[in-house]
């Protein structure tokens, strides 16, 4: 459901306290978004708190890093960065609450979140209506920038999308591990995890595999056994499991324990430390899963080494995909974006440009970023590259 900016502003004015950093000097009483302060406010809309807090504070820190290079360089074109943080609250409701204010009271220029797709598309609706972009760094649902065939002219993403990753890991399970056939563990609770195991699935059977089995648990759960159970009997080639690192570690685990030893395969949700102090390591061997960089390429490792210094711990791929959204909102600055408009037009035409995670080039008919995927495999503990495809378009 979708809600106006009139009927919110009231709710908004109960969102938690809002927490401010970056640049120096301020606009005056002239709006945010008309341009013409030394500052760009950006409304950082994360879920803070809730069942998602961990992917959007870890997005929260890689935006603000982003940032802060920015404004401890100087700034850009004489401008420096004011980020407002709100906190969506890992809820629709509280997202459109949350840009309400940011947008009404902040003057924000452009918002930057939330993680999950269910609270950017809540909050699509009156940041296009107020003509205020927003950056999703990791919501993959097409959904989110393209509506009924038509690109939303207001929102862009950081991340690739639900279809490229489930084609990925489809091909990669028919032609890198041979299988012939797969089951479907989805989190029932998740457009992410429903949207992927679709096309998983469609792509899969496509080209000549066979999905003998779909199950479905709930994010939070902490017990599986009884579905791994029924999908232990299935004897298939691979499972997929398209879900995120907290319940991945509890099913890895608990699939082992139960003696399944088939791949395990996944995609960027899997992508975080953790998982492997979750689920443990030699449980974790015949797993991959696919996501937006390799942490022993080359390329990432300024990212990776900032990010250490910043916060004393390494980032997940929640953390390089804000950073990345980051990254792409300094280059529209620079171009000469000044308020919001400027900055949509120059997100649009964002070309060959060096994030967190890799290059990336923006489809303006979709407002999908082009950049390529990386296949992970967990062997022992350590992670290994295991294939890298090109970008598509």
């Amino acid at each position: 459901m979708f809600f106006s900016k009139k009927k919110f502003l009231i709710g908004a004015l109960a969102i938690g306290s809002m927490m401010i950093f970056g640049g120096c000097g301020g606009g005056g009483d002239q709006p945010a978004s008309s341009g013409g302060g030394s500052e760009i406010v950006v409304g950082s809309n994360f879920e803070l708190t809730g069942n998602h807090a961990q992917y959007g504070s870890n997005s929260n820190n890689g935006l603000k890093l982003a940032l802060k290079e920015a404004n401890d360089a100087g700034g850009v074109n004489g401008k420096t960065f004011k980020v407002i943080e709100a906190d969506a609250k890992s809820e629709t409701a509280e997202s459109v609450n949350a840009a309400t204010k940011l947008i009404s009271d902040d003057a924000a220029q452009v918002l930057v979140g939330p993680a999950v797709t269910a609270n950017v598309i809540a909050e699509s609706q009156v940041a296009t209506e107020n003509k205020v972009p927003v950056i999703a760094p990791a919501a993959t649902n097409p959904d989110v920038t393209v509506e009924n065939g038509a690109v939303k002219p207001y929102i862009f993403r950081s991340c690739f999308i639900d279809p490229q990753q489930g084609s990925v890991m489809a091909q990669f399970a028919l032609k890198d591990l041979n299988a012939k056939t797969a089951v479907l563990y989805l989190d029932s609770s998740s457009d992410y995890s429903k949207s992927l195991g679709k096309v998983f699935k469609e792509k899969f059977e496509a080209e000549g595999g066979q999905v003998v089995m779909e199950q479905a648990f709930v994010a939070k759960d902490q017990d599986f056994k009884a579905t791994l159970t029924r999908i232990q009997t299935a004897n298939a080639d691979v499972i997929f499991v398209p879900a995120y690192y907290e319940e991945v570690g509890k099913i890895v685990k608990q699939a082992r324990e139960l003696g399944i030893t088939a791949a395990m395969l996944g995609t960027d949700g899997w992508d975080d430390p953790k998982v492997i102090d979750i689920a443990g390591a030699d449980a974790l061997n015949n797993t991959f899963f696919c996501t937006h960089y390799f942490d022993k390429d080359e390329e990432v490792q300024p990212f990776i080494e900032a990010y250490r210094k910043e916060y004393g711990s390494d980032p997940n791929v929640f953390a390089a995909l804000g950073y990345d959204a980051g990254k792409m909102l300094i280059d529209a600055v620079q171009r000469g974006g000044d308020d919001s408009e400027k900055i949509r037009e120059n997100l649009e035409n964002i070309k060959d440009l060096k994030v967190g995670t890799g290059v990336i080039t923006m489809d303006p008919k979709t407002h999908n970023p082009i950049k390529g995927v990386v296949v992970i495999e967990t062997k022992g503990g350590e992670r290994s590259l295991r294939a890298k495809i090109a970008p598509e378009g």
